[in-house]
């Protein structure tokens, strides 16, 4: 019986040992699977904050992309919250859009500014004009577009016959041929007054004898080297939405000076070329003083 125990108390301390080393075993692993969970953690935490960031730049993107006036409304509520690079960018890009769609409102309207007037109901048109790439006088012309397309305000000069235009345009169903039929009378005006300038700027030996507001008529005064005979010139401009003339006229004492076919030639060049440059042309063969 005391050997039956003692075999028992062994087998029983033998169990415990085994149970015992199983355990100690076990321990050295506890280490190794923390740190296979924190990495795991850190893992999925990078991927979070970098979704996070994405998120947020696909949400400021949509909102360049929308509406000036929804891009003032969620800007009352929102703010962007990045740094001093990434905000430029976004400006510049928000910038980009507006000045394309600006663009693309322009060439519809045949390429001249607009403001909208009367909330809405019209629109000032403002007209550029310029004469050998130096812009001159901007005139505004505003139009009344309900019930119908009428003329409303303008600073048009009065011999400018915008009503006549108006009808011959269509007004009311062609809107870009009226705007270019008035900014052709009022470069064509703009021009022929600049050219009238520059004869009194670089021709002082040539007298300006008369001419009127819409510089459809100017009569020069040319002398003649030789005989030192004074040469009356007239040009006519009929044609108001041009620049040049459609009729030059000479008169002098001597009356067979106008029909050499010298001054017929000038008479042509006249025609073809800018007066203030004719003149110059003129001047270097020795027609006129």
């Amino acid at each position: 019986m005391e050997g039956a125990s003692t075999r028992g108390v062994l087998s029983h301390l033998s169990l415990l040992e085994v149970q015992a080393r199983s355990r100690g075993s076990q321990v050295p692993q506890q280490p190794s699977r923390v740190k296979e969970l924190k990495a795991k953690v850190e893992a999925l935490t990078s991927q979070r904050d970098q979704l996070k960031a994405e998120l947020q730049i696909h949400k400021k993107l949509q909102k360049l992309r929308a509406p000036a006036g929804k891009l003032q409304e969620d800007g009352e509520d929102e703010e962007m919250d990045v740094d001093s690079e990434s905000s430029e960018l976004f400006h510049l890009m928000a910038r980009h859009s507006e000045l394309t769609d600006l663009l693309h409102a322009h060439n519809l309207i045949g390429g001249y500014d607009t403001v909208a007037t009367n909330r809405g109901k019209g629109m000032c048109f403002s007209l550029t004009t310029e004469y050998e790439g130096v812009y001159l006088d901007t005139y505004n012309l505003e139009l009344n577009l309900k019930p119908n397309v009428r003329i409303s305000r303008h600073n048009i000069p009065p011999f400018i016959p915008l009503n006549s235009l108006a009808e011959q345009s269509d007004l009311q169903t062609d809107l870009r041929a009226f705007l270019a039929t008035v900014s052709q009378h009022l470069n064509a005006f703009a021009g022929r007054r600049q050219q009238l300038k520059l004869v009194k700027e670089q021709h002082k030996s040539v007298e300006v004898m008369e001419s009127n507001l819409l510089c459809s008529i100017l009569v020069l005064m040319f002398t003649v080297p030789k005989e030192k005979t004074p040469l009356l010139c007239t040009l006519e401009y009929t044609d108001h939405t041009r620049c040049l003339p459609t009729g030059v006229h000479l008169n002098c004492e001597d009356e067979l000076l106008p029909n050499s076919s010298k001054w017929k030639k000038n008479c042509s060049l006249l025609m073809e070329v800018p007066v203030h440059r004719a003149i110059t042309a003129i001047k270097k063969a020795s027609d006129i003083v």
